[in-house]
């Protein structure tokens, strides 16, 4: 595993790289860790641009990268990109739900307040995807949905927390994901743990208890 990322994911995302400490397989948990690395590359454009055009331009760079990746090219000199290439090639991943998780990205370029529908659109496309492509590396055989419904309900949540109107949608995303993760086999199952933390009060020893109950248990 490149500590660098770890590292970064450590301190930049403590709920998915705590999550990521229960994949046991080391190569697996790298590959996993890539992913969040590549989805907090992506969440920093439209936090780091001064202005909506910067923004696009950092989330084309992202796309530009894919082609590469994608086309068998050398990829850009960036420890992200060529962690993401790397799983890429050796997981074999679709591209599809690593552009979708571009395309989510330009919503919060729009300044406008999002509806429920756009909140629910976005987490799918965010960190739901994130979670999904997790799930298909850790078991490729499984039905990755679940943990989509978690990853989405994850982040719906993180945004309620500042946007108060979106509690309903942010609640009902979190009962369906609680119900969906039932299906996940237990290999995938750290793909959605992260969700397991969201409504509770946080800390790090009730956080790390929280998660090793949800994992023990299938559930969040």
């Amino acid at each position: 595993m490149s500590q660098d990322l770890d590292d970064l994911i450590r301190r930049n995302d403590p709920d998915r790289w705590l999550s990521s400490r229960f994949v046991g397989d080391p190569a697996l948990r790298a590959d996993v860790i890539a992913i969040y690395a590549y989805d907090h590359e992506l969440a920093r454009a439209p936090r780091v641009a001064s202005n909506s055009l910067l923004g696009e331009i950092r989330l084309t760079w992202w796309r530009e990268m894919l082609d590469e990746a994608y086309e068998g090219r050398p990829v850009r000199h960036h420890p992200t990109a060529k962690a993401l290439a790397d799983v890429i090639t050796r997981r074999r991943l679709p591209r599809a739900p690593l552009e979708a998780m571009i395309d989510g990205r330009y919503r919060e370029l729009d300044a406008t307040p999002m509806s429920d529908a756009d909140a629910l659109e976005w987490a799918r496309d965010t960190a739901g995807r994130a979670a999904e492509i997790a799930a298909m590396i850790l078991a490729p055989e499984a039905d990755a949905g679940p943990a989509r419904a978690a990853g989405t309900a994850w982040a719906l949540a993180r945004r309620a927390a500042d946007t108060p109107d979106l509690a309903k949608v942010s609640a009902k995303a979190l009962a369906g994901a609680r119900l969906a993760v039932r299906g996940l086999p237990a290999p995938a199952f750290p793909a959605a743990a992260h969700a397991a933390l969201v409504g509770h009060r946080r800390g790090p020893f009730r956080d790390r208890m929280r998660a090793i109950w949800a994992v023990a248990r299938g559930r969040i």
